[in-house]
C-alpha cells in the first residue's frame, strides 16, 4: 500500500469512499444528505491536509489531518479516516493511522485526538486502542445512530 498526499484529480475516488460513509450516517456526525460538493469541500478543505491510500493505482482509503485546536492547542492533531467498503479488513485504516502518526510527528505535533468516535463503531474503537489511543472522555447519547438510536460518542487521545 502506498500513501500519498491527495491531488485534485483524486476527488472522484475520494468522493466514492466518503459519500457512502456519510450517507450511511453511522460513524460521522455529518449531514447524511450532504452533497458531493459539500462532502469534498469538508474532506479536502483548506484547513486540512488530505491523503489517499492506494494499491496498484486504486484508491482504497483516505484521511485528513489538521490541528485539533488553534493557539495553545495547535500541537495536538486531529484526523478523520475512511476506507472503501471493498477494502474493509485489509489493514488500510491501520496503515493510514500509522502513516498519520508518523506524519504528525514530522510536523511537530505532540499528540493526536479523535473528538467524536461513535461507540457503536466497534471496529474503529478496537483499531484505535490497538494503536495506543485511550478513551479520555465520553459524551453520553451524543450521536443519533440510524438504527441503534442515541449512543455515546468517545474522545480518544494518544501522545506521539
Amino acid at each position: 500500500m502506498k500513501i500519498r498526499k491527495a491531488e485534485a484529480s483524486d476527488a472522484a475516488a475520494i468522493s466514492g469512499i466518503i459519500l457512502p460513509t456519510i450517507c450511511e450516517g453511522a460513524t460521522y456526525a455529518l449531514d447524511p444528505d450532504m452533497s458531493e460538493a459539500d462532502a469534498l469541500a469538508y474532506w479536502m478543505g483548506p484547513d486540512k491536509e488530505t491523503f489517499v491510500a492506494e494499491e496498484d493505482g486504486v484508491i482504497l482509503g483516505t484521511y485528513y489531518i489538521r490541528p485539533n485546536q488553534a493557539g495553545g492547542g495547535r500541537h495536538v492533531s486531529n484526523c478523520g479516516y475512511m476506507t472503501s467498503a471493498t477494502a474493509t479488513g485489509r489493514g488500510i485504516a491501520r496503515g493510514m493511522c500509522e502513516h498519520s502518526m508518523d506524519y504528525a510527528r514530522s510536523k511537530g505535533y505532540r499528540a493526536m485526538q479523535f473528538n467524536f468516535v461513535v461507540r457503536t463503531n466497534e471496529r474503529a474503537l478496537r483499531l484505535w486502542q490497538s494503536l495506543g489511543f485511550e478513551v479520555v472522555g465520553r459524551l453520553p447519547l451524543a450521536f443519533r445512530h440510524p438504527t441503534a438510536g442515541y449512543v455515546d460518542a468517545l474522545v480518544m487521545y494518544r501522545q506521539l
